[in-house]
């Protein structure tokens, strides 16, 4: 597994701007396919594919509408949930020899690393890998497909930018913000979990002490927009796509902090499960899905939803989020084998130290 940390962040920036500038700039972000354009069509592939997935429910409807014409003689359904609600099935499948998937989009990477240390996946040499920008197993066994980016949002119509933290250290630091503060649960969401996991490298234990003295609210992330809607909240830590999201659906105010001290990306990787526990036995199918998944078509998609792609030849850019080359110039980065290796002792170390309401 190759690491994006320190020189390879910087050398994948550099060969990103390249690609960018050859392609002449920004240009709008379109998921959606002409009704002429049968490029992408693959009407070879049949069967059935179920797929796991922590996406948003309406990326998922237009993935969905995206993939019927795709593979219009294909039979590709979606399961959706949170990482813990996924995680929790597979390993209750897993113990009955038989998964309900066959391909899973899970949230963050340490994940995968249990499932091929497992024998649950199935390796595919996906051809264009050298297009992806971040972590990928060598073997095959799982690709980054969107990147999910931890950041600070606020209110400008409840709160001056100004007079709130910049950083995610004075987010647990500034004691100006006791009880106006959210984040989501890294007991559940696994891009919290990751966020967690980077913190802890960069600032230590005691970054998590100040957190929890800090009164900060553990909940949803649609329950934090929510609250920093109406002046409850003065600050939250989210998902950039969820405020982008608000942003275009809804024409909110709400904004991003990209905090001074890094966001934290977090690439969500596909997998395919290995025939002797996939649902449906439909290798080929899943390796064709896999495929469309990681193209530039599909990739728009992903774009579309206000996520970050994975590849190196695209300039396109999620609703008013940052270019992908200027996002990576300042991120804190995360240790996937430490997450998967002590994510129990982590999880207990979050827990010692911020109330974590019951579910």
């Amino acid at each position: 597994m190759r690491s994006i940390k320190g020189v390879s962040i910087i050398m994948a920036v550099g060969a990103l701007t390249l690609a960018l500038t050859a392609c002449g700039g920004s240009k709008p972000v379109s998921g959606k396919k002409g009704a002429d354009d049968t490029s992408q069509v693959n009407p070879d592939v049949t069967g059935k594919i179920v797929i796991y997935t922590s996406m948003y429910e309406d990326i998922i409807d237009n993935m969905e509408d995206q993939l019927s014409e795709v593979f219009p003689n294909a039979d590709i359904e979606f399961f959706q949930g949170g990482s813990g609600t996924i995680q929790s099935k597979v390993a209750a499948e897993i113990d009955s020899g038989k998964l309900g998937c066959d391909m899973l989009m899970v949230a963050e990477p340490s994940y995968s690393l249990e499932l091929k240390e497992k024998g649950i996946l199935h390796p595919y040499d996906y051809a264009d890998k050298e297009r992806l920008l971040f972590d990928y197993d060598r073997e095959g066994y799982w690709y980054p497909v969107r990147v999910c980016n931890m950041v600070l949002a606020y209110n400008p119509e409840k709160s001056d930018k100004e007079s709130l933290p910049q950083s995610m250290k004075d987010f647990a630091e500034d004691k100006s913000m006791k009880g106006m503060l959210s984040m989501s649960n890294p007991l559940t969401s696994g891009t919290a979990f990751s966020s967690v996991v980077g913190l802890l490298d960069k600032y230590g234990e005691d970054y998590f002490k100040a957190l929890g003295e800090q009164d900060v609210a553990i909940e949803s992330g649609s329950v934090a927009l929510t609250k920093l809607e109406t002046g409850e909240c003065s600050e939250i830590m989210v998902l950039e796509e969820s405020v982008l999201k608000k942003r275009e659906e809804e024409d909110s105010s709400l904004e991003v902090i990209y905090p001074e001290d890094g966001s934290i990306p977090v690439p969500s990787p596909v997998m395919i499960i290995d025939e002797k526990y996939s649902a449906n036995a439909n290798t080929e199918a899943a390796e064709a899905v896999e495929d469309y998944f990681l193209s530039p078509e599909g990739q728009k998609l992903i774009i579309d939803g206000w996520m970050y792609g994975v590849r190196d030849d695209m300039d396109d850019t999620p609703y008013d989020g940052l270019k992908l080359p200027d996002m990576l110039r300042n991120t804190i980065t995360v240790d996937w084998e430490k997450a998967y290796r002590e994510r129990d002792s982590i999880r207990t170390m979050f827990e010692e130290y911020v109330t974590v309401p019951e579910e």
